[in-house]
């Protein structure tokens, strides 16, 4: 539990008060040093001329006058000037931290001339020192009361900053969230909507093909609404088990997809070439949501197409490829890179450090090729950025 800060006003009180006590003892060895004792009437004017800093912060300027003020009238009733000089100088340096640099100089002005004044009206003093002293003690008061300004305007600043890099990281995070929205949405949508036309077709002529259609569009819906839930309760949740619930499939799932593809009237080929090995969760997050996107893409423009899946893990790097040798897209979205699919799968590999080349096979159809590296330091990343 974080500790309560007193509120300034609370401070400053406190701190006006130990000023008080403070000119109060040095106003009681006067006498020893040949200045007359304080009387009621000098403890009035200490009190005046010290207790008003408690609202410095609130009225610095105001403050300022009445302290000053008050000094002027003590030092003119023969009193020793030291002993109300703390007022005036705590006073100075708040309106030096608070108020623009001319304001400031003009206080520090009005307060070395009471300084000088007190020299003027007592006999003993040497006037070089007592300059001395005011053009000292003004010149720091000014410094350190700016000082004080600037840091809190260094402060103000890195907070902004802050809060404006907060607000970025919720525009990736959202920016994120919408990708996979697409993701899920956009391919289980596409098998339904292909499974729900062939159902429509086969209906009368074929009734088992029909009801096949139908218990694939009832499977393909519960996977995407159970995705969605999940994603769903990530958003909502604010316990450290949520990013387990997080829908991250992985590459075991891939002949799942395939198979879900499908049943939604593609022919799709899948193989794996290299040896299997565990992936960082953000790499096969990638590399899964790349060949849903693409084979979402053959099931929407391909027409009647044949597709090849091929997944190779390599010493350092995974290789993923969906070629198909149908229509293909529009040529001029893959040049211009229009389109959420695209522009997601790009990010994607962008973001875990690979590549993707995406566009018309010489021979005809469409090819999408991802590779990704898998180095530990990737891996590192790929869990902090998905983490």
């Amino acid at each position: 539990m974080r500790p309560r800060t007193p509120p300034p006003l609370a401070v400053d009180t406190l701190i006006a008060c130990m000023t008080v006590v403070t000119a109060v003892l040095l106003g009681r060895e006067s006498p020893t040093l040949g200045w007359p004792p304080l009387d009621a009437r000098a403890y009035a004017l200490v009190g005046l001329a010290h207790l008003p800093t408690a609202l410095r912060g609130r009225w610095p300027l105001q403050v300022f006058a009445v302290v000053q003020c008050a000094s002027i009238v003590y030092i003119s009733f023969g009193y020793w000037p030291v002993v109300c000089s703390f007022g005036s100088m705590l006073a100075l340096y708040t309106v030096a931290s608070v108020r623009p640099v001319r304001i400031a100089v003009g206080c520090a002005v009005c307060m070395a001339g009471t300084w000088l004044y007190g020299g003027l009206v007592t006999a003993r003093s040497s006037m070089p020192s007592v300059a001395m002293q005011a053009l000292l003690y003004c010149t720091v008061l000014l410094w350190f009361g700016h000082l004080a300004q600037r840091s809190g305007e260094l402060t103000r600043r890195l907070r902004a900053e802050q809060a404006e890099r907060a607000r970025r990281a919720v525009a990736e995070e959202r920016g994120r969230i919408a990708r996979e929205l697409h993701d899920v949405v956009a391919h289980h949508m596409s098998v339904i909507s292909v499974q729900a036309g062939l159902a429509r077709f086969v209906f009368e002529s074929d009734p088992g093909k029909a009801r096949g259609a139908l218990g694939a569009i009832a499977d393909t819906s519960g996977e995407a609404l159970e995705e969605l839930r999940r994603m769903l309760q990530v958003l909502r949740d604010q316990d450290p088990e949520a990013a387990e619930r997080a829908p991250m499939p992985t590459l075991e799932r891939l002949a799942e997809l395939v198979e879900r593809v499908r049943s939604g009237g593609l022919s799709v080929a899948y193989t794996v070439e290299g040896e299997p090995r565990p992936l960082p969760p953000g790499v096969e997050l990638c590399a899964y949501r790349v060949v849903q996107e693409a084979l979402t893409n053959v099931l929407k423009h391909a027409g009647h197409a044949h597709a090849r899946v091929l997944l190779r893990y390599g010493p350092h790097e995974l290789t993923v490829s969906v070629l198909d040798d149908g229509e293909g897209v529009n040529p001029d979205r893959v040049r211009t890179g229009a389109g959420h699919g695209l522009i997601g799968m790009r990010e994607r590999a962008k973001l875990y450090g690979g590549t993707i080349g995406v566009g018309p096979r010489s021979e005809g159809g469409f090819a999408v090729e991802l590779t990704l590296p898998t180095s530990a330091a990737l891996a590192r990343r790929g869990d902090d950025r998905t983490g």
